[in-house]
Parts: C-alpha cells; structure tokens; sequence
C-alpha cells in the first residue's frame, strides 16, 4: 500500500513539473526582427570573411547576407537584442567602417 501512495505521488509530482514547463511566453520576450542594410568599406574576400566570424555572433543577429561588389552587408537581428548602434559599434571593432543605408 505504501509502494503504490509513493508512485501516485512521483506520478502527481511528474505531471506538474512538466505542465509548468508549458507555460506561454511572455509578450515582452516576443521576438521583433529588424533587417538593416549596412553599406560598408568591404573590398575584398578576406573583409567579407571578416566579418562572416564576427557578426553573426553578435547579441540578437540571426541572419548575415553580404554583397561584395556593392560593399552592402544585410543583417537581420532582434530588435530587443541589439540595434544598428549596436551594429556599426561591432564593425568598428573589426576596423570595418559601416553605416546604415539611407533609404530614398
């Protein structure tokens, strides 16, 4: 009779760990994607590379797109993770002048 009370209760406990794991996520966490084309000093393989081991490693960025010829890179990133400050600050660091393309 005690074997059985002890596994209704490790079954009960079981159950209610994994129903709190299954809670919905909060709305401040919900993730806004933000896309930035970035126009660049890059001019060569070896800058593209460059930046290929160090931007998408940055807080929030989920998407790196570069385009050699016109020197653009694109990044698309959370905006509650990082921003296009946040940006141009990383490529600073890699000595990669960036700025955010203005659009017409």
């Amino acid at each position: 009779m005690k074997k059985m009370m002890f596994l209704c209760v490790v079954l009960l406990m079981g159950i209610s760990v994994a129903l709190a794991g299954n809670k919905p996520k909060d709305a401040k966490r919900s993730k806004t994607l933000v896309t930035t084309v970035f126009v660049t000093d890059v001019d060569c393989q070896h800058c593209v590379q460059k930046v290929m081991n160090t931007i998408p490693f940055e807080p929030g960025v989920k998407d790196v797109v570069p385009d050699l010829p016109a020197k653009k890179i694109t990044v698309t990133y959370d905006a509650a993770k990082n921003s296009d400050e946040g940006l141009v600050a990383a490529f600073a660091g890699i000595k990669v002048k960036a700025e955010k393309e203005v659009s017409r």
